[in-house]
């Protein structure tokens, strides 16, 4: 039998390593609690960096990003600043963020589009009010200017008409911006019709100046007539107003291999590169126009222009400086939009430059003759119906009748009026042709001689050639 005091002895020993185990257990477990206790801190400290982080982003995007987006939609040279912690980029958090830019520019520009629609509407319709009484003004001034001849009324109806013609092309351009028509519908015209009557909506009219290389008769189509009158007067409109009030504007007039070309040089002060470029962007008319990117006052001169070059398939060009030191715009009519008018049917205004271009005489056979333009004396552009006008073929092979009909339309407008004596008409299409000595002095001694030999069509014999030798040192 075992006694008590083993077993007491045994009882003790077991309860001191049941203690013993027990001690341990609670170490181990107050050294885990303390692992956990320093990870858990850890962690907070992490999320907490995590969620300053996060808030950093959230506010760098509210402060900066979104407002620089929403900048750019008018402005497109603004940055938009990227995330404030690089890392970001291409984690969940930064496409998130991202994605909150994308969709706030979509909306900002659905917005806007909408808004910029509903002002355009209600501002054509405030326009086709304002123009149609502008018309109705127009026409009862023209009705004055016929009924009274008194000079000095005259003058002061023609100043008023002239406002009012300046007050009608705001107008119209304003509302060619908003999407309207042009608002005339013309015949077939001259070129240079065109040209000169936009030149003739400004108030600085009389600082252009127009140099005619075309062919005579080259006219456009109907419905390019209104158009290419409104490019021209917008167009020479910012040269105008972009330069020194005493310096000319020209515009030249001449044929490309795809039809006519518009060149419009002024003397002003330029436009940086950046100017430039949201020029051309605008005379363009790729990019949707929308009222709230032409300025305050909005500017709408470039805007129409896009407008039109988009709807009738022109083409203009102002990314070229001037060789006067200014901004050169080129306006290209192609092929398509040109059309031809019988001079002696229809010519041009009175008031329109003359071309500097020259028949080609027919002695030089008619293919030479074709190849310029020029066919037949029926063909002949410039030739108005003359009375008494013979066959070509009795005045030496010129082409009479066409600088006949130049001498014309300047000296006597009236179709009544008799023709100038042969001397004076060589000698002032002489002096007009040509500035050179040689020239001079033909028209001196043909003046002296003074005879003819029998032509009926105004021209004496001897003065052709000196003519034409003056037109070609011209």
């Amino acid at each position: 039998m075992i006694e008590l005091p083993d077993l007491a002895v045994g009882g003790l020993a077991a309860g001191t390593l049941s203690a013993l185990a027990l001690g341990g257990g609670l170490l181990r477990s107050r050294r885990q609690r303390a692992r956990q206790r320093t990870e858990i801190t850890a962690l907070r400290a992490q999320i907490d960096g995590l969620i300053q982080a996060f808030t950093a982003e959230v506010e760098h995007l509210a402060e900066r990003r979104v407002p620089a987006a929403a900048r750019q939609l008018a402005h497109p040279h603004v940055v938009v600043p990227g995330p404030l912690q690089p890392q970001t980029t291409g984690t969940h958090m930064g496409t998130a963020l991202d994605g909150v830019l994308s969709g706030l520019r979509a909306e900002l520009l659905a917005q806007r589009t909408r808004v910029d629609a509903a002002a355009q509407a209600g501002l054509r319709g405030a326009t086709r009010e304002i123009q149609a009484a502008l018309y109705r003004l127009q026409d009862a001034l023209r009705g004055l200017q016929q009924r009274y001849d008194d000079p000095e009324l005259a003058q002061t109806l023609f100043q008023l008409d002239h406002e009012n013609e300046q007050s009608l092309r705001r107008a119209q351009v304003t509302a060619v911006v908003c999407g309207a028509w042009v608002g005339l519908a013309r015949e077939e015209s001259h070129l240079v019709d065109a040209v000169t009557g936009g030149q003739a909506r400004l108030a600085g009219y009389h600082r252009v100046k127009v140099h005619n290389h075309l062919e005579t008769g080259t006219a456009l189509v109907s419905h390019a007539v209104e158009p290419v009158a409104i490019i021209v007067a917008e167009l020479l409109d910012n040269a105008l107003r972009h330069s020194a009030p005493d310096t000319e504007v020209v515009v030249g007039l001449e044929h490309v291999h795809h039809g006519v070309c518009v060149t419009i040089d002024d003397a002003g002060l330029g436009m940086t590169q950046d100017e430039r470029a949201r020029a051309q962007r605008l005379v363009a008319g790729s990019d949707p126009i929308l009222l709230t990117e032409l300025g305050d006052p909005p500017r709408m001169g470039l805007a129409a222009i896009g407008r039109l070059t988009r709807q009738f398939d022109l083409g203009v060009d102002v990314s070229s400086p001037s060789p006067y030191g200014g901004v050169r715009a080129v306006l290209r009519v192609d092929s398509h939009l040109l059309s031809r008018l019988d001079p002696a049917e229809k010519p041009p205004a009175a008031s329109a430059p003359r071309t500097t271009r020259r028949a080609v005489p027919e002695d030089r056979g008619a293919s030479s003759a074709s190849a310029h333009g020029y066919g037949s004396e029926q063909d002949d552009p410039g030739a108005p119906a003359a009375p008494g006008h013979h066959d070509p073929g009795d005045n030496g092979g010129l082409p009479q009748r066409r600088r006949r009909s130049r001498v014309a339309v300047q000296e006597a407008p009236e179709p009544a009026r008799p023709a100038r004596r042969p001397e004076e008409a060589a000698a002032a299409l002489g002096a007009l042709q040509s500035g050179t000595a040689a020239a001079r002095a033909a028209a001196a001694e043909r003046d002296t001689g003074g005879h003819t030999d029998g032509h009926t069509d105004g021209w004496p014999a001897d003065t052709e050639p000196t003519d034409h030798e003056g037109g070609a040192a011209r």
